[in-house]
């Protein structure tokens, strides 16, 4: 058990803030279910969802996930029972994720787009025993081994939350209809389907309901090697981020109209708190896309601009070319918040100029809720940096070697925080908890440093994680993949800069031998376990990797090799 230090540190940053915005914030009760039954209560009949065009009032939703959640008690649901979620974004998301919470039990998110082996590597962490999955997953949960198996698997086809005129489209015996009926649903069997679950009596208003400090959400980081880590989030870690994102923006008020776009996914951890808990405490119309394509959120933009626009800089670029190809005005978005990457300052000119609002760089991390620094919304905002630490959040800058010392003022150092929205620890993995807490401040693992304004600076990473696209990428995982083709002996992983992504994953990989290597022979295979953006963008064969002296591959050598292959420098 680590100890708790009550040292206040200064907070310089407070005098940085934007006009509205408080220093800290009252403690928050009750739970999460709490957002959307207060939206329910205050604005009944506005649009909670919008999916394709097809509507849902915030009456309806709260109906749905009271009988989703007396469905899933039926079906042996219990407070505390983790229960996996693997969906796209689509209403059915979130009525199954409030409907969990409704019971006590506790969602865990997954990518509907992991590989079976990825899938697996997390089921077997959290034990979970009552999925609701996307029918396109079906099969793979299907065909996990026996001591995996779910009791009970709900399969949702997100083609039904979508206009009767939309899916009848997509019943047409053309080629392209066809293919994106392929891409959005598929046949299953032996499952409970979502419609029969919403079919139950609502469940009762005298059903006990989860307390503060219950445990809410089991959000999985890759950490540096690649094992699962739940970060265990409880129902205060998140509904005082919530609060934390609503007083950052004063300017956009609780059921005034606000928009706000899901083209982030809901199973990420940005995703989840902007779109499943801020912009129901926000009573917001949440504009629904399974993935983001330009062209669907330009056609929403005409007649609902996003008042809130949480985005990475591969989709703010995508979305401002799109736009200006085809005439289409940005106008009306008042707040995008970046995050996940650095933001390009020569991307937010010309997006603010065709919004007339605020694009600014926010930073967190899974374990914060994620949330815990942004670039204020207003004039005095640091490109470069990824802003202030919200109300309520503490950081210090500490000496890695020594996480107990702090460094003079202004220095780089690890970046230590501690608030509310920070959790307690990783899902049954004491061990890692510990090594990641230093007298009750979290390790971030990120070297900055923080000015005299109280602005951040990211200046280093001690962790290895490769940010692409948003997605943090363990290169240890990518390694062990390609150390399983019959042709590799080796290899080390790096992030190299991209302008699309970030970062793009790249590989170093040394062969057994052979004279003739087809490298995109090895990308196809690493393709066969892995996520495509874990896939390495580029392969590089090498004679050999640099090692320490205990043989454990120097990536930060890697890297600099790489990049001057590829830059000539």
């Amino acid at each position: 058990m680590y100890l708790v230090s009550t040292f206040q540190p200064p907070r310089p940053w407070v005098a940085s803030y934007a006009a509205g915005v408080p220093e800290d914030l009252a403690p928050v009760d009750g739970s999460l279910i709490d957002i959307v039954a207060a939206s329910a209560r205050d604005y009944p009949d506005a649009p909670a969802l919008q999916f394709f065009g097809r509507e849902t009032s915030y009456a309806d939703l709260q109906d749905a996930i009271d009988r989703a959640a007396a469905g899933l008690r039926d079906l042996g649901v219990k407070a505390g029972d983790p229960v996996a979620i693997v969906l796209p974004n689509c209403p059915q998301h979130i009525v199954a994720f409030y409907a969990v919470l409704r019971l006590g039990a506790v969602v865990v998110e997954h990518n509907p787009l992991y590989t079976p082996r990825e899938l697996r590597k997390q089921f077997e962490d959290h034990g979970a025993k009552h999925a609701i999955v996307w029918n396109k997953v079906v099969a793979t949960v299907q065909e996990f081994p026996a001591d995996l198996a779910v009791s009970s698997l709900i399969s949702v086809d997100v083609t039904r939350a979508m206009p009767f005129l939309t899916r009848v489209a997509l019943r047409l015996p053309v080629a392209k209809a066809r293919e994106s009926r392929a891409a959005l649903t598929a046949g299953v069997r032996d499952t409970v389907v979502w419609e029969a679950l919403i079919r139950s009596a609502p469940l009762a208003a005298s059903h006990p309901r989860p307390r503060t400090d219950d445990l809410a959400i089991i959000q999985y980081t890759s950490g540096t090697t690649g094992t699962p880590k739940g970060a265990a989030l409880t129902h205060r870690n998140l509904l005082a981020n919530a609060a934390q994102a609503q007083a950052w923006v004063p300017s956009i008020q609780r059921g005034k109209g606000c928009v706000v776009y899901a083209v982030l996914p809901m199973f990420h951890a940005y995703g989840l708190t902007l779109c499943l808990t801020f912009a129901m405490s926000m009573g917001a119309r949440l504009v629904l896309f399974p993935k983001f394509e330009p062209d669907l959120v330009l056609d929403v933009m005409k007649k609902h601009p996003a008042t809130f626009l949480p985005l990475v800089p591969p989709i703010a670029d995508r979305l401002l070319s799109a736009a200006n190809a085809k005439g289409i005005s940005l106008e009306g978005v008042e707040v995008a918040i970046s995050g996940a990457m650095a933001l390009p300052h020569e991307l937010v000119v010309p997006f603010e100029k065709a919004t007339h609002g605020y694009l600014v760089e926010g930073y967190g991390l899974s374990e914060c809720s994620p949330v815990l620094m942004a670039n204020p919304v207003a004039d005095n905002r640091v490109p470069g940096t990824v802003g202030l630490p919200l109300p309520g959040t503490e950081c210090r800058v500490v000496d890695p070697e020594n996480p107990t010392v702090d460094v003079s003022a202004g220095s780089a150092g690890e970046l230590v925080v501690r608030g509310p929205q920070v959790f307690g620890g990783y899902y049954g993995k004491p061990e890692e908890t510990e090594a990641v807490f230093v007298d009750g401040w979290f390790r971030t693992g990120d070297i900055v440093t923080i000015d005299e304004s109280g602005f951040v600076r990211i200046v280093d990473r001690i962790k290895e994680l490769i940010i692409t696209g948003g997605f943090n990428v363990a290169p240890t995982e990518v390694e062990n993949a390609l150390r399983q083709h019959p042709q590799v002996s080796d290899a080390a992983v790096i992030g190299l800069p991209s302008d699309h992504s970030g970062e793009e994953v790249v590989a170093a990989v040394v062969v057994d031998g052979a004279e003739d290597v087809d490298v995109e022979a090895i990308r196809e295979f690493a393709r066969s376990i892995l996520t495509p953006y874990k896939v390495p963008r580029r392969i590089f064969v090498v004679d050999e990797l640099p090692k320490s002296l205990i043989g454990k591959v120097l990536r930060r050598q890697v890297k600099e090799k790489l990049v001057a292959l590829t830059t000539g420098s």
